[in-house]
């Protein structure tokens, strides 16, 4: 029964152990599904099961119909006419670090495009090229294809060239076999990995990833030579490589960076602070791209101060052709680290746009987007992709709301490739690097992240350090597994070093709180709560038991130990009659008996030591509190019963168990009653398949709540208020009984003192929440 009180609520139930809870209230008979069960339902055929099948394999049939045409459609044209000259723009940039001709990065930055617009589920990010990607496809390029002394110019568009040939082939046929694992992963539904990468870690994952272009992009900023790396420690290499070198800095392209970065740091302030007046944002990219290139063309920089540009392009489309074969025995290590990074790296990033436009990913589909868009760009000679930061940063900051604005991107790459690709040629590579650089503030202003998850959770705080010293030193691949690793170990570190605590009763109510957190406390004596906030299993089982100890005082196996052995001298000294017990005690007439505590024993003496205390066989029962016989010492304890709440332990494995086991027995062995709680029904169920009862763990120590099992016992051990003398007990002790434990009736009432009675109305004893009639204490437990 429930009764409201004002701001107060009075509840009526008996106490209730598990036992007695299930005899009172059955549950029903309930059917779990099997596995067959789960086979038949997924071959079942429904129209709506159709629908959620095309709706999930083609993302695009649930939002294109909801589409704003008049909403949406201008800040998708302004968002796909920039995002596409930028991805012009970076997929010649990042051809020559694939180490191939710039033209094959225009295939990369429009093939994978139109494959996500049909089956992504991102909305803001741009796919093609991303430069540690082409970094590492580039590695495994020159490891195939070394270049055996003859010098080639990637930027050389000769197909003619046999060592071209060979590298653009290499680098389509890693590019396929990426695209088949990811779409085996895809297919198998083993997107659910994502899961296992916090905020925290794609957080630091990104902003390390930044530093990567930003390093990547220094040689052509500064139209320098330098080596590619994707080993550990390789951003370090790179820099090594620049620093030795910079005195061959081309002056020219280092001021037009400087500028241009500039010009695009400003702008994008700018369209940040009046995005609200403003009707789209200002295509800066788009703008400094034409003033950049016309500058180039008029004032002849190749000529005049040696700048780097793009070159000769090709115009149209290269024929498909079959990957090489020999290519997959030799890269599949390769290729099975660009397929995880490569999507790792665009779901992080999609990840930071789902979260801030609200709206749902799925990692399996994203999976088949990038495989299947990877399959289509290797089969016409392109080389794999992701995202690249930057690029997505512009498709979201100028506007852009769905996929369509990525379709519209890589129709500008198209009419590129088709046919203006020629008017590119003389724009400067050191400004495809300053526009990548210019767009990445927003993920190297994630490194504020630091100091807020310091002050809210020092694990994520060390998890986003650790995460980017891995992914800054080991690179993104290894990076991103030694990152999981410690994510996972901090969780593993937290259950396997719980915060333990001993609880206690708070305000004279039902609550129990750590009680080093409160003054008012109040705890039954001789009775000690002891709560556990996690799993327990083989790892710390044994941080479990020593916390418990702690908290006791004292080891349950010590004491029995000490027990038993005090138990066979009392048997000598009873058979040799050199022992008398009167009501005061015991009395030795020997002169003393032989302490034999600092003795060796053998396996089979600790083993007898270890087993029940058994006194049947004496006249009389020993106390072990009292004093006992000259030179018997066992240590004396006060507790009399244990609650253990398990209301935060969600499983048990069977090593636990085993060691739970034992405890409890050593437990009930030293006549310390245990009780747990907070428990669900599964929990007991799993004990019970495992053999966990027997004669001396019972399920009757299983409780519904704490107060259930506090006041078991109290009713037990006689402190209920029927057999309750108020002369002989302090005040406070009686307040929480008169509090928790019901009201009196009135013959008991009428037996209390003057000052108990003035403090405790009988009215207030007759609305306290449970009445003493229904509490029927249990005497069903093992003890």
């Amino acid at each position: 029964m429930l009764e409201p009180i004002g701001n107060q609520y009075v509840v009526a139930r008996p106490v209730y152990s598990a036992n007695a809870f299930a005899e009172e209230h059955k549950k029903k008979d309930r059917h779990h599904k099997t596995l067959l069960d789960h086979l038949k339902l997924c071959c079942r055929c429904s129209s709506r099961k159709v629908k959620e099948i095309v709706f999930s394999l083609l993302p695009i049939a649930s939002w294109l119909p909801g589409y704003k045409l008049k909403e949406w459609l201008l800040s998708d044209i302004v968002s796909g006419i920039s995002t596409g000259l930028v991805a012009v723009l970076q997929g010649l940039a990042f051809a020559l670090l694939v180490n191939i001709p710039p033209a094959y990065g225009l295939y990369a930055a429009f093939f994978p495009v139109i494959v996500y617009f049909f089956f992504g589920t991102s909305k803001h990010i741009s796919v093609g090229p991303f430069p540690v990607l082409s970094m590492m496809v580039g590695a495994a390029v020159v490891r195939l294809a070394p270049d055996d002394g003859i010098s080639t110019d990637p930027s050389n568009n000769s197909t003619g060239d046999s060592l071209t040939d060979k590298r653009i082939m290499v680098a389509a046929s890693v590019t396929f076999l990426t695209g088949i694992i990811q779409l085996a992963f895809g297919i198998l539904r083993i997107g659910f990995v994502v899961i296992y990468l916090s905020e925290s870690l794609i957080s630091a994952f990104t902003t390390a990833a930044a530093l990567h272009v930003v390093v990547s992009q220094l040689k052509f900023m500064l139209q320098l030579t330098v080596p590619a790396h994707t080993d550990p420690f390789s951003i370090f290499k790179v820099l090594e490589s620049i620093f030795t070198q910079i005195r061959k800095t081309n002056i020219a392209d280092l001021v037009t960076s400087v500028i241009i970065v500039l010009i695009v740091f400003v702008f994008k302030e700018i369209n940040e602070r009046f995005k609200a007046k403003l009707p789209v944002p200002i295509p800066i990219e788009l703008i400094v791209t034409v003033i950049a290139a016309g500058l180039s063309y008029g004032c002849n920089f190749q000529q005049r101060f040696n700048v780097s540009v793009i070159g000769k392009m090709e115009k149209g489309f290269q024929a498909p052709a079959a990957p090489d074969t020999q290519v997959f025995q030799d890269a599949i290590g390769d290729c099975f680290t660009i397929a995880i990074v490569g999507f790792v790296v665009a779901f992080s990033v999609a990840s930071v746009y789902s979260l801030k436009y609200d709206y749902r990913l799925d990692g399996s589909q994203e999976l088949i987007a990038f495989g299947l868009g990877n399959i289509l760009t290797g089969s016409f000679k392109g080389f794999a992709g992701s995202t690249a930061l930057s690029r997505s940063a512009v498709q979201e900051s100028t506007g852009g709301k769905t996929q369509v604005a990525g379709i519209l991107s890589s129709v500008i790459v198209l009419i590129v490739i088709v046919a203006i690709g020629f008017l590119l040629e003389p724009l400067q590579k050191s400004v495809l690097a300053a526009l990548a650089l210019g767009n990445l503030k927003g993920m190297l202003m994630q490194f504020a992240e630091i100091g807020r998850l310091w002050k809210k959770d020092k694990y994520d705080c060390l998890i986003w350090i650790m995460t980017f010293i891995f992914a800054i030193v080991l690179g993104l691949g290894l990076g991103l597994a030694a990152s999981v690793a410690f994510e996972l170990l901090t969780i593993v570190f937290r259950t396997q070093f719980p915060k333990c605590t001993t609880l206690a009763n708070i305000g004279r109510s039902n609550i129990y709180k750590n009680r080093k957190d409160y003054s008012d406390m109040y705890e039954p004596e001789g009775v000690k709560i002891f709560r556990c906030p996690a799993p327990i299993y083989f790892a710390n089982i044994g941080f479990f038991k020593q916390k418990l100890i702690d908290a006791i005082g004292f080891s349950p196996l010590r004491i029995l130990r000490k027990r038993n052995k005090a138990l066979k001298k009392i048997r000598k000294l009873q058979k040799r009659g050199l022992l008398q017990v009167t009501p005061k005690g015991f009395i030795c007439t020997a002169d003393g008996v032989k302490d034999s505590d600092d003795e060796e024993l053998d396996n089979n003496q600790i083993e007898e030591l270890d087993q029940p205390i058994d006194t049947t066989d004496l006249p009389f029962q020993i106390d072990w509190n009292a004093d006992l016989p000259l030179n018997i010492t066992v240590p004396k304890i006060s507790l009399h019963s244990l609650i253990l709440d398990f209301s935060a332990v969600s499983f048990l494995d069977v090593s636990s168990m085993r060691g739970l086991k034992s405890l409890l027995k050593d437990f009930v062995r030293i006549k310390v009653d245990v009780y747990i709680v907070g428990t669900d029904d599964d929990f007991i169920e799993k004990l019970s398949r495992c053999q966990f009862f027997d004669d001396e763990v019972q399920d009757s120590i299983f409780f519904l709540t704490i107060h259930d099992a506090v006041l078991h016992i109290l009713m037990k051990k006689d402190y209920s208020a029927s057999k309750f003398n108020p002369h002989q007990e302090k005040e406070g002790k009686f307040d929480f009984i008169i509090n928790t434990n019901g009201g009196l009736r009135n013959r008991e009432y009428q037996g209390l003192s003057s000052g108990l009675k003035h403090k405790y109305s009988k009215s207030k004893i007759k609305s306290i929440y449970m009445v003493y009639r229904n509490q029927k204490p249990e005497y069903q437990h093992s003890s």
